[in-house]
């Protein structure tokens, strides 16, 4: 199977590329493409405007044509997925739409870290929208500063930040702890008190499946 992935963070593809070997994913053909400036727009224009989604959608769609399976990477950006597979032949999915799926089949306290303000409102809007287990529910928190170490490139710094704040709501009581973007996935390496889910590994089963 010849899956793209559209990534807004070079980082991503070595973080998806990591996950498909840890899921022995060896026999499909991954292909990555980089769009850094469509989260940088996003961010500009304090969130997911309609052109930047027209945009992100028909990206996604050309990706579509030479692809049986095409994976938006970016939370802020999630919609278009949805846009873009309105008319695409193959399935376009958003990867953090299998996350919160996952996520929200516990029972109890989910908490849905989110280290990018753009990310709060798609996150938010997505983890209402899926299927919910009768005792679940869910708080989405913004891991304040940790952004800030991404873009300044201290990734050591960022995966630290976030393993602190998922290890703070476990120890809170949070049956489950979401990493709700993509570039967080090295944090679930480093938690002490609990593993937190992440998209590259739901949103990689999902496609397969």
């Amino acid at each position: 199977m010849r899956i793209t992935c559209l990534h807004t963070a070079d980082s991503n593809i070595a973080v998806f590329d990591h996950t498909a070997q840890q899921l022995g994913l060896e026999q499909h053909q991954f292909l990555h493409v980089s769009r850094p400036d469509l989260l940088t727009a996003a961010e500009k224009a304090g969130g997911l405007t309609e052109d930047i989604r027209q945009q992100t959608a028909d990206v996604l769609l050309a990706l579509s044509e030479n692809a049986d399976r095409v994976l938006l990477t970016c939370s802020t950006l999630g919609s278009a997925a949805t846009l873009a597979s309105e008319t695409a032949t193959v399935p376009v999915l958003r990867v953090d739409q299998a996350l919160a799926q996952q996520a929200m089949k516990t029972a109890g306290n989910v908490v849905v870290l989110c280290a990018v303000e753009t990310t709060l409102e798609p996150t938010q809007q997505l983890f209402t929208q899926v299927e919910k287990h009768p005792q679940a529910q869910f708080e989405i928190r913004l891991v304040t500063g940790a952004w800030e170490k991404f873009k300044q490139g201290d990734l050591a710094g960022y995966l630290q930040a976030i393993a602190a704040a998922a290890d703070a709501q476990y120890l809170k009581g949070a049956v489950c702890v979401v990493l709700a973007q993509a570039s967080m996935t090295g944090a679930a390496q480093l938690t002490q008190t609990g593993k937190p889910l992440t998209s590259p590994e739901c949103g990689l089963r999902a496609a397969l499946a």
